[in-house]
């Protein structure tokens, strides 16, 4: 695997590491994923910040107890920014009833500026 390939498997490492954090730990996976004046924008949510991005990972994971994000298919990557399909997987049953993909731009240091998310998939009234 390339160094550059790498770069943004591990950035999108640590993207899934916040999205699945215990409540406790969301703070700080967020602050590990994203730059400090980092954005989330998708087609629910538009924030900025390590405080607001938490508060949207928080969100999402009270709506959805049992469930958890995880990477379907590979990383695709160039130039600080790369792309990646995803799901939200239940625990439980192993069904997938939200599921997109995401766009992210990476500083030079790794850490993610700006994610820009798609909903392909998601449960009816949602």
């Amino acid at each position: 695997m390339s160094a550059p390939t790498r770069r943004y498997e591990d950035a999108v490492a640590r993207y899934f590491e916040a999205w699945n954090a215990a409540p406790d730990a969301v703070a700080k996976a967020v602050a590990a994923a994203w730059t400090e004046d980092g954005g989330y924008t998708d087609p629910l949510a538009d924030v900025r910040g390590h405080a607001q991005i938490a508060a949207v990972v928080a969100a999402a994971r009270e709506r959805f107890p049992g469930f958890s994000f995880r990477l379907t298919g590979a990383v695709d990557g160039h130039h600080d920014t790369a792309r990646f399909s995803w799901e939200l997987v239940s625990e439980a049953d192993g069904s997938a009833p939200v599921a997109g993909f995401d766009v992210i731009a990476l500083d030079g240091e790794d850490r993610i500026r700006s994610v820009f998310g798609f909903l392909d998939r998601v449960p009816a009234g949602a």
